[in-house]
């Protein structure tokens, strides 16, 4: 995989994830050589080149000077998402949503809000790409994501585990007037639709962020960030 960006490629090798690095030449920017002095550190072999050749190294996202090679994303077992979880935390569901840049602000929020970690389905959403990479600027390499078969059997698992679920859906109770679970897990919608029906009929509580304006509904990376910080409010 490519990670192009500054803070990415950095994250990527405090994360021990970096197998090389290309980095502009002739340039005298600070974030240039704490890069370089990153990768030295990590025994990371570097690689000083051209404009022209980090345009095509990085396929065409904005690389800011410097590339990273890694390998394929490597997603964690769900278990180690439940039993963080379990010990007092929130998870997050992600129920078929299919924007890198919506899923990658998602992984970004989570990892500043203290996430136990992200679960996808195997099927018909978004994957942890080189775009998403990009978005989240490295928080990627710092969250646990794994993939899950089916949703619905995998909420009916957390239910077992004493693990609360709440759908963010618009008919919901008002999430500042709920008191949230200490081990709970948010299901998050996909952007045109929201939670599926039978989804959302699984979870414990639906929950709705209220709303002045006139469009009928937040997109789904504000909405997590909401029910984020709304968990890390009460809890702290």
């Amino acid at each position: 995989m490519i990670v192009a960006g500054k803070n990415a490629v950095k994250e990527c090798i405090k994360s021990k994830r970096a197998l090389k690095v290309h980095i502009i030449k002739n340039s005298s920017d600070k974030d240039y050589k704490e890069i370089a002095e990153l990768c030295k550190n990590s025994d990371i072999k570097v690689f000083y080149e051209d404009r022209e050749e980090l345009d095509r190294l990085s396929q065409g996202m904005r690389h800011q000077g410097v590339v990273a090679k890694t390998p394929d994303f490597q997603y964690c077992d769900e278990k180690e998402i439940i039993d963080d979880c379990k010990n007092k935390g929130f998870m997050l569901l992600i129920d078929e949503v299919s924007d890198p840049h919506n899923f990658g602000n998602i992984i970004r929020t989570a990892e500043c809000a203290g996430c136990c970690g992200i679960i996808i389905p195997k099927h018909r959403t978004c994957e942890v790409t080189e775009t998403v990479i990009k978005v989240s600027v490295g928080a990627c390499f710092h969250v646990k994501i794994a993939k899950t078969g089916n949703i619905n059997d995998f909420i009916r698992k957390i239910k077992d585990e004493f693990i609360e679920v709440y759908a963010l859906d618009m008919d919901g109770e008002n999430i500042y007037e709920t008191h949230l679970a200490t081990s709970c897990a948010f299901i998050i919608g996909s952007e045109g639709f929201g939670v599926k029906k039978l989804t959302a009929s699984l979870a414990d509580k639906k929950l709705s962020i209220p709303q002045k304006g006139s469009i009928n509904s937040l997109n789904a990376a504000n909405a997590a960030a909401v029910a984020m910080y709304e968990y890390v409010r009460q809890h702290e």
